[in-house]
């Protein structure tokens, strides 16, 4: 029973972070890092301590508990993983939600689980898998593989982005549907963007200290309950700050490069269907974590509960990206093409997890 709570509430959260991005998408005549940033007030700065204030009594008193290092690092990767959700928004943007989350995922999903073993091949710690370790074990090996096929996946839904450019191009009308459609920079940016939103999870393995105080405290007041299914939101709070940092530095030179700071106070649009609109879309994104960390307590595997989070955020976002219309006017050929490539990276998901869950 605890597992399949587990995957309904990966499954939720897969859903709220397929879906965040539709919002913006009814956003009129704001520039992309308005919207952004508006949004990411919500994403980083109001929902999540409004979330652990909820859930987590007296959150305030672990943050203030916990060494200065951990935190120090838990905001460090928040800091790297907000370049990555910066990155995912503008390859979104320019490859579109099925394309670009479909790469984006499949990246993130599987440096997420290798990283981690890398860095500890060269700063061994007890109880830590090392990459040498992965390549002398069977479920180190089947997380590689799963790895060379979420590769193969990418390279197959790069070959299908080509082929809709090439569509594209015939048609002046097709193109103006998908005006900011932009191949080349948007594998650059999907690239960059799967290998730090990976940083993330070890936010959230850098921050396990107070997710552990957090859960002893509710094992303490509720005995033989099971573990927390909240805990992790007080170290949401930690790493979101760093992705704020990040991302609201960005969207602030953006707006003065673009001077677009007008969009704000621009009475000549609809300033309060853009903010709640925006703020929808925050407070969606967020929700993903929220459900993630329950999902996690369930499952109790970090490793694999991101892998299938990643997954369920896959399937959702291609669903959202068929809804839209994004491969409306492209061939056949294109459209099976990506298809063969969402699956492919699927199987190399479910073949990390496997991996992970056999350990």
């Amino acid at each position: 029973m605890q597992v399949i709570f587990g995957i309904i509430y990966h499954f939720i959260g897969g859903f709220a972070s397929g879906s965040f991005y539709i919002p913006f998408k009814k956003v009129k005549g704001w520039a992309w890092e308005s919207f952004w940033i508006v949004g990411g007030i919500f994403s980083w700065l109001i929902v999540p301590p409004l979330a652990a204030w909820l859930t987590i009594p007296h959150f305030t008193d672990i943050i203030s508990a916990t060494n200065g290092k951990i935190l120090l690092l838990t905001y460090f990767f928040g800091l790297l993983w907000g370049i990555g959700g910066l990155t995912y928004g503008l390859g979104v943007r320019y490859l579109g939600v099925s394309l670009g989350s479909t790469i984006i995922l499949g990246l993130c999903a599987v440096f997420g689980s290798i990283i981690p073993s890398v860095y500890y091949n060269f700063f061994p710690q007890a109880g830590k898998d090392t990459f040498s370790m992965m390549l002398h074990s069977h479920w180190g090996q089947m997380v590689l593989l799963g790895i060379m096929i979420c590769v193969i996946g990418i390279i197959i839904c790069g070959r299908a982005g080509t082929l809709k450019e090439k569509d594209l191009v015939k048609s002046r009308a097709i193109a103006e549907d998908n005006k900011d459609y932009r191949f080349g920079l948007g594998i650059f940016v999907a690239i960059v963007s799967g290998v730090l939103s990976a940083c993330f999870n070890f936010g959230i393995e850098a921050g396990k200290d107070m997710a552990h105080h957090a859960n002893d405290i509710w094992k303490a007041t509720h005995p033989g309950t099971g573990n927390f299914l909240f805990r992790n939101n007080v170290t949401y709070v930690v790493i979101l700050w760093g992705g704020l940092t990040t991302n609201f530095v960005w969207c602030m030179v953006l707006n003065a490069r673009n001077k677009t700071f007008g969009d704000y106070t621009n009475t000549q649009k609809p300033l309060l269907k853009n903010y709640l609109f925006s703020a929808l879309a925050g407070t969606t994104w967020f929700l993903q974590f929220f459900f993630y960390g329950m999902g996690e307590s369930k499952l109790g595997n970090g490793a694999s509960s991101w892998i299938l989070h990643m997954a369920f955020i896959i399937l959702i976002a291609n669903v959202w990206g068929l809804l839209l219309r994004e491969w409306k006017g492209v061939s056949r050929k294109a459209i099976f093409t990506v298809i063969m490539g969402i699956v492919t990276i699927i199987i190399s998901v479910i073949v990390v997890g496997y991996g992970n869950s056999i350990k």
